[in-house]
């Protein structure tokens, strides 16, 4: 949520930014509600001031015996202007906090202009194999393996949906743990994060009101499940304020991820790449103003380290202003290189939200300069089914076999994926 005092204070800055995103259109709307609101909650102040004053007259009054009624009528009908002033204000002040729970973030300076097809590529790293054979995509491979099996889960529920098995369960779960080893050697603390959570915690991260649509919902107990561990561990410190000395604060979620991928019909629908379950390792991060851009290349730097140790070819790209979704000030993704389709897909990305998340949880430190709000990021370590893809097409085999990362393999994975 962007900083109402700064709206007051500096509007014109405001309108810049939200220009930039195309979402300037509210902030007129929003400033003349703050006025009205302002404005308002003087009167009923001023009323209950007045009340007070007439009230203690009134009990003077009669001390001395004296007529009070024409005073009490007076201070009456100061209650009622009160009440009915605060009445309207709650209205007013929800009308306020709808407004502002609507825009999005303002982007950094240095982010890139445009949409979804202005992303900046920043790097290139490794070079994407050169096969003698024809290749083959994950689906391919997985099925002749008997590692993936796409046409018993749609069965059992339906589209988008897989069974792994077999050593590809194992090249999993070997990616988790080897990921945080990573890690946790970088600071980042494991945890194994609820995946229900409340509205409150969606609405805090910035994921509602604009992404409800991709977000299953248990009706029956008012519960949502969430899409990353992003928006349990941003609920970590929620209402909290913690000491600047202890800062960062750094978490590397493990869970599985439900998304309804509502309006992605047709599009990535083969195989494994946009399932509606899926797994991730997501790091997560609470830091100081001063701090979140370095700490932003860090969890950047840690994505990047995890391909290069998988031996995965990949690329850096910096976001546009246009893709970016409503908390993110700053994104960059990494795309790997996907064989199976000739091209870089996303398989992290990592946000700097800034004070936005953070102004929603009421999540603050406490420094030498007093009570400030906390910066919040966020990264995937590992997208579990992406990664695999990544693995399993960029080291196939002409036999159909897939050559597993050496790095994986004190960790427990399979030192191939083979037949049989």
């Amino acid at each position: 949520m962007l900083d109402l005092k700064l709206i007051r204070d500096d509007p014109a800055r405001v309108r810049a930014g939200l220009a930039r995103r195309g979402a300037d259109g509210d902030l007129d709307e929003l400033i003349a509600v703050d006025s009205e609101a302002r404005s308002l909650r003087g009167e009923v102040e001023e009323a209950k001031a007045e009340r007070k004053r007439l009230s203690k007259q009134i009990g003077q009054m009669r001390g001395k015996g004296e007529d009070s009624r024409e005073v009490e009528e007076a201070a009456k009908r100061l209650g009622d202007s009160a009440s009915h002033g605060e009445a309207r204000l709650k209205g007013i002040e929800r009308r306020r906090a709808e407004m502002l729970l609507a825009l999005p973030n303002l982007a950094e300076d240095a982010a890139p202009e445009g949409g979804e097809d202005d992303a900046v590529v920043l790097r290139e790293v490794g070079e994407p194999p050169r096969f003698a054979f024809e290749i083959r995509d994950h689906v391919e491979i997985g099925e002749a393996l008997g590692i993936i099996d796409l046409e018993r889960a749609a069965k059992v529920s339906g589209a988008r949906f897989a069974y792994l098995m077999g050593g590809l369960v194992r090249l999993q779960l070997a990616v988790v743990t080897f990921a945080l080893d990573r890690l946790e050697n970088a600071g980042f603390t494991p945890v194994i994060p609820p995946v229900l959570v409340r509205e409150s915690a969606m609405v805090g991260t910035g994921f509602f009101p604009a992404d409800r649509a991709s977000i299953y919902e248990t009706a029956a107990d008012d519960l949502f499940l969430v899409g990353t561990s992003e928006v349990p561990l941003a609920g970590l410190h929620q209402e909290e304020i913690v000491h600047a000395d202890v800062l960062p604060l750094r978490y590397a979620g493990v869970s599985t991820c439900f998304r309804r991928e509502a309006g992605a019909a047709g599009k990535d629908t083969r195989g494994i790449f946009r399932v509606h379950q899926f797994d991730k390792v997501e790091m997560f991060s609470f830091t100081t103003p001063e701090a979140s851009a370095d700490e932003h290349q860090l969890i950047l730097g840690m994505e990047e380290d995890i391909l290069q140790a998988l031996e995965i070819p990949y690329r850096v790209v910096d976001i546009p202003i246009g893709d970016l979704g409503a908390s993110a000030a700053r994104k960059f993704d990494c795309e790997a290189w996907m064989p199976g389709q000739q091209r870089y897909r996303e398989v992290t990305s990592c946000s700097n939200c800034t004070d936005y998340q953070a102004r929603r949880l009421k999540a603050r430190f406490r420094g030498s300069r007093g009570t400030q709000m906390l910066h919040t990021l966020n990264g995937t370590a590992v997208a579990l089914a992406r990664t695999l893809i990544a693995i399993i097409e960029n080291h196939q085999r002409e036999d159909g076999s897939v050559a597993v990362p050496e790095v994986l393999r004190p960790f427990g994975a399979p030192a191939e994926l083979a037949a049989g």
